[in-house]
């Protein structure tokens, strides 16, 4: 069997895919991170080039014509999320490893178009009143927004399954050790200090 080059994160909004992919970037060498594009606006604290690459609707509808993208998909009305595939090859083609941080169906997208070389992993929090408090936390999102994520998250969950692998996180320590013994049994030894 090939060893993996792409691990997949995905989630519903608030599981908490972002600090585990942070973590990998941080603890495991040799990987590359796959920035995305959105029509979305910014938060605050997001950079341009790192969090996502932000552009206009008309610009992202564009790239879907000229097949930018291994994936893409409207996430929420107006909001699109897409992968560029130029990065996809290079990592190919150099055989260097990338994570990427997709929602759900991107995240299946992504595995359907390289099974082989692909591990995808769903991030699940127990019970939805902890996804709730940590959009609350955030405090970037209007009440209706909360709601519309936390049903989205339900159906979500049911395409746990499809994944290669569950990562549980409610507590972060029990996920980074999960995460530890998962991607050393990929090959991927997370670095010792």
């Amino acid at each position: 069997m090939l060893k993996p080059l792409f691990f997949v994160f995905s989630a519903p909004s608030g599981a908490g895919k972002t600090t585990l992919v942070r973590y990998v970037k941080s603890f495991f060498d040799h990987f590359d991170f796959s920035v995305s594009y959105t029509s979305r606006a910014p938060r605050p604290h997001e950079k341009n080039g790192e969090d996502y690459f932000f552009v206009s609707e008309e610009d992202f509808r564009n790239k879907i014509k000229t097949n930018f993208f291994v994936e893409w998909e409207e996430v929420y009305p107006g909001h699109y999320y897409g992968t560029p595939r130029q990065p996809v090859l290079d990592c190919i083609r150099d055989q260097r490893a990338l994570l990427l941080d997709l929602d759900v169906r991107g995240g299946l997208a992504f595995k359907k178009a390289y099974p082989e070389l692909t591990v995808a992993l769903f991030v699940r929090v127990s019970d939805l009143s902890i996804l709730e408090q940590r959009l609350r936390k955030r405090k970037t999102e209007s009440e209706a927004k909360i709601q519309m994520r936390l049903e989205k998250a339900r159906l979500e969950n049911e395409q746990a399954v499809f994944f290669d692998a569950i990562i549980p996180n409610d507590h972060l320590e029990e996920a980074h050790q999960f995460l530890n013994l998962l991607m050393e049994s990929h090959g991927y030894p997370v670095r010792k200090s």
